[in-house]
């Protein structure tokens, strides 16, 4: 399996941004997928995950009622709507997934990574 996260950017605080993550090279049917963030100088922070053929959405705190995932399975991509960004959501946002079927906040749990899109949110 392999991803490709795109559609960050610079953009103002209160903008909406929309990332995507096309997924390429393996069967996508039982497992887990999420997204990540990691800002200058901090460790890489769970942002949300699902499991790719549907269920429950989590989210963390911090960007819970702003973003939403979505996926469409008939293009193999996950997408992470990002709504009312601040500057503290500056950071380069990757998308992973992992061979677990439940979805889950740890970045080690996660073996595939796609190179990451930087994010940019201006005061």
């Amino acid at each position: 399996v392999q991803l490709q996260a795109s559609g960050g950017g610079l953009v103002q605080a209160g903008d909406s941004l929309k990332l995507s993550c096309a997924a390429s090279g393996g069967t996508f049917s039982n497992i887990a997928v999420g997204w990540f963030r990691q800002a200058p100088g901090k460790e890489r922070e769970f942002v949300s995950a699902s499991r790719w053929n549907g269920g429950v959405v989590y989210y963390s705190e911090s960007v819970k009622g702003r973003f939403t995932f979505s996926r469409d399975n008939a293009k193999n991509t996950m997408y992470l709507q990002m709504n009312s960004l601040k500057p503290e959501d500056t950071a380069v946002y990757y998308c992973a997934a992992s061979s677990m079927s439940v979805p889950t906040t740890t970045p080690l749990m996660y073996e595939v990574w796609g190179l990451g899109t930087l994010v940019t949110v201006s005061s």
